[in-house]
C-alpha cells in the first residue's frame, strides 16, 4: 500500500515536471516595433505616467496589436537603456525579458531622476504574458 503511494506521488511529481517544461518551449519569435512616446495609445500612455514612478508590468491590447510594457521606476540619474533580449512565444503563453542598462559615466553626474520604461508593440495574441 505505501509502495503505491509512493509510486503516484513519484509519477504525479515527473508528469507535473514534464508538463511545466513543455509551456516554456520556444514556438517562434515574435516580431515587435519598439515605441516612441508618440507612438503609445494615449489609454496605455496614462497608465504608464501613473505607475512609472515604481517598476511595472504591463500589457494592454486594442484587439489589433498587443502592448508590453516593461518599467523600471525611478532612477537617480537619465541615461538608462532598456535591452529586449527575447519575445517568443510558447503553446500558451508570450514570454518577455528585458535588461536594464545602466548610464555612462558622463551621465551619472546629471543628478536628475529619470523613469525608464518600454514600450513593445506586437501582433496581438490572445495569450497570457509572462514577463522573466
Amino acid at each position: 500500500m505505501l509502495l503505491c503511494v509512493i509510486l503516484t506521488a513519484c509519477v504525479t511529481f515527473l508528469a507535473g515536471c514534464t508538463f511545466l517544461s513543455e509551456e516554456t518551449i520556444k514556438l517562434r519569435d515574435l516580431d515587435f516595433t519598439v515605441l516612441s512616446e508618440e507612438k503609445i495609445p494615449k489609454e496605455l500612455l496614462n497608465v504608464i505616467e501613473e505607475k512609472k514612478g515604481l517598476p511595472f508590468q504591463i500589457t494592454y491590447s486594442d484587439n489589433e496589436f498587443l502592448y508590453i510594457c516593461v518599467g523600471y521606476g525611478e532612477q537617480e540619474t537619465g541615461g538608462y537603456s532598456i535591452a529586449v533580449n527575447e519575445l517568443y512565444l510558447t503553446e500558451s503563453n508570450i514570454c518577455v525579458n528585458t535588461s536594464l542598462l545602466g548610464p555612462d559615466a558622463s551621465e551619472k553626474e546629471n543628478k536628475t531622476p529619470s523613469y525608464p520604461y518600454i514600450v513593445l508593440k506586437t501582433e496581438y495574441l490572445d495569450q497570457t504574458v509572462i514577463f522573466e
